[in-house]
């Protein structure tokens, strides 16, 4: 009887926790911004991209080898960078304003609190980024239709997975975030870290002389495995297969909040 309700105990409270971090999360005018920034950014980025692909790159469309769905969804290379800025903020900015004490005094389980931030975060990630993905491929699917090319349909198996790994990817990259800001406790430096993270390494590892060299490198930057997920085509031709690459990027997001985790258990705010 005691451990039963000692469960539900903790249960409420891991309730409350998430609770208290919506609220917090909901009544922040930057969150909102940044949701739609995610999705505007993917779908204008990824109309964009699309756009510029032509009747001339392809003698016969219909025919055209070119992968359309990772195409279209081209997008959340920019919209990730949204994600990392909200994910950042999610922790860092009760450090920057100070409410980090009221917080842990309010809720003293910091893995609890960390585990409810990384809750409301996931969800409204994955809900924004399912917005975006939606909105990309249905914007492709009609510039694409427009100019002869063949367009998967939306239930197909390879576009489903690209389109659920994706948001997938998008997730993870908010999880990598909070990782870092809750680790390194100021903002400036988690998102420049995690943002060269993603923009940087994929640069750097395409200077490597090596090809072998480069070849790794590519498989271990988060970005360039994490956005296997969304190729349809040519799949032996990547450095890495979809459900590999998401493995990579799960990595990264697990290593950061141990990181996070551990320094929020043993510092003081």
């Amino acid at each position: 009887m005691r451990g039963g309700l000692g469960g539900r105990g903790r249960g409420g409270r891991a309730f409350g926790a998430a609770r208290a971090e919506w609220t917090k999360l909901r009544t922040l005018r930057s969150t909102w911004w940044l949701l739609f920034a995610v999705v505007v950014l993917t779908v204008l980025a990824g109309a964009a991209t699309t756009a510029s692909l032509t009747a001339g790159d392809c003698p016969v469309p219909a025919d055209c080898r070119e992968d359309t769905v990772k195409l279209s969804l081209t997008g959340v290379w920019l919209g990730q960078g949204a994600v990392v800025v909200l994910a950042v903020l999610t922790m860092s900015g009760e450090y920057g304003t100070g409410t980090m004490r009221t917080t842990l005094t309010t809720e003293p389980g910091r893995i609890r609190l960390l585990a409810a931030k990384a809750l409301v975060l996931c969800t409204l990630t994955a809900v924004a980024g399912a917005v975006g993905v939606l909105g990309s491929l249905l914007v492709g699917r009609m510039l694409l239709g427009a100019d002869g090319f063949a367009t998967p349909g939306l239930m197909e198996g390879a576009t489903v997975r690209a389109a659920f790994g994706t948001v997938l990817y998008l997730t993870l990259a908010a999880l990598i975030g909070l990782g870092a800001a809750t680790a390194l406790r100021d903002t400036a430096a988690a998102v420049t870290s995690v943002l060269g993270l993603f923009y940087a390494f994929p640069l750097l590892a395409g200077l490597l002389a090596d090809p072998d060299w480069q070849e790794y490198a590519r498989r271990a930057a988060p970005a360039t495995a994490g956005l296997a997920i969304q190729a349809t085509v040519d799949l032996d031709q990547l450095p890495i297969g979809p459900w590999a690459g998401i493995g990579v990027l799960a990595a990264y997001a697990g290593v950061a909040l141990l990181v996070g985790g551990w320094v929020l258990r043993t510092r003081d705010a």
